[in-house]
């Protein structure tokens, strides 16, 4: 059940172009549980986390948007350019499944605050976990999250 606790906000997004143009764009923050499958696997194509999703499998990507809990979009003038996807008991724990942002987004807040917006609708109290892509994992540290060695996976069948 996706939790709509949260308020439609925009923030602005700066971002260096060539050196010497500051451009400002609006980011509008939302839960968005209708998302589209189209949207979704677009997102996923212009961030790196295509290629760890099953983007050829419409009917499980679909499942994946449908049944998310807390399902966090950042847009820009429409545009659908980042995601958080999670599952959460808004008790004790919530795993965020995806966080992808645009490449062309990318180093401008937009994790940072899709995480952050995640955390605050499952309820503080509750722990958040990701697994990270290998080429994710510097990341994480920078934006208050800390390692933990114990995780344990079933792999898939």
């Amino acid at each position: 059940m996706m939790n709509r606790c949260q308020a439609n906000v925009s923030l602005p997004a700066v971002f260096l172009f060539k050196h010497t143009l500051l451009i400002t764009r609006m980011i509008e923050y939302q839960v968005e549980p209708n998302l589209s499958v189209d949207d979704y696997l677009d997102v996923l194509n212009r961030s790196q986390l295509a290629k760890r999703r099953p983007v050829d499998d419409r009917e499980k990507l679909t499942k994946m948007v449908r049944n998310a809990d807390i399902l966090f979009t950042a847009r820009s003038e429409g545009r659908l350019v980042g995601i958080a996807r999670s599952m959460s008991d808004f008790a004790h724990a919530t795993y965020l499944a995806d966080l992808a942002v645009d490449q062309a987004f990318q180093k401008q807040g937009i994790g940072r605050e899709l995480i952050a917006r995640t955390h605050q609708a499952a309820g503080k109290h509750t722990i958040l976990l990701l697994l990270a892509a290998p080429n994710a994992a510097s990341y994480y540290p920078h934006v208050g999250m800390q390692k933990h060695d114990s995780c344990w996976i079933i792999p898939r069948e």
